[in-house]
């Protein structure tokens, strides 16, 4: 499912990029470091420096320091996006929740008219990925 936040594997950063903001300054824990930028990279395209330093402690790179390593390093960007997955995905899909349980977790902010031509895309993707495999796409498929 990796592929839906990738265009088709044809970006290593979000497209946007540097343009867009994604530090939390009010997060204290995880603190930006002045001149990082924390947009989407990788697979999942983790954003945000909240997810960056703790992807950092469970799989050992510099995430505050060096977030542009996700971008760089094909085994951390993978690292990274099965790290996100595990830790903020798997856990919450049960099979009745469907696939646009994982929009919405990956993604919130394409849900509920945030970009519906994406969210249609991801679920054309979705079910074409399905019939290629012989499966069923179910039930619940947009966010």
């Amino acid at each position: 499912m990796f592929y839906f936040w990738t265009t088709d594997f044809c970006y290593k950063e979000e497209i946007r990029g540097a343009s867009r903001d994604c530090c939390d300054e009010g997060n204290r824990q995880y603190p930006c470091v002045p001149g990082k930028g924390y947009h989407g990279r990788g697979p999942i395209q983790i954003s945000w420096n909240y997810n960056y330093s703790p992807a950092d402690r469970s799989i050992a790179f510099n995430g505050l320091n060096a977030p542009e390593t996700v971008a760089n390093d094909a085994t951390i960007s993978f690292k990274t996006a099965f790290w996100f997955w595990m830790e903020n995905v798997h856990s919450v899909i049960t099979s009745n929740q469907g696939f646009g349980r994982t929009i919405r977790k990956i993604n919130s902010g394409k849900c509920n008219g945030g970009n519906s031509g994406a969210v249609q895309a991801r679920i054309r993707y979705f079910r074409d990925y399905c019939n290629q495999l012989g499966v069923a796409p179910g039930n619940n498929l947009s966010c």
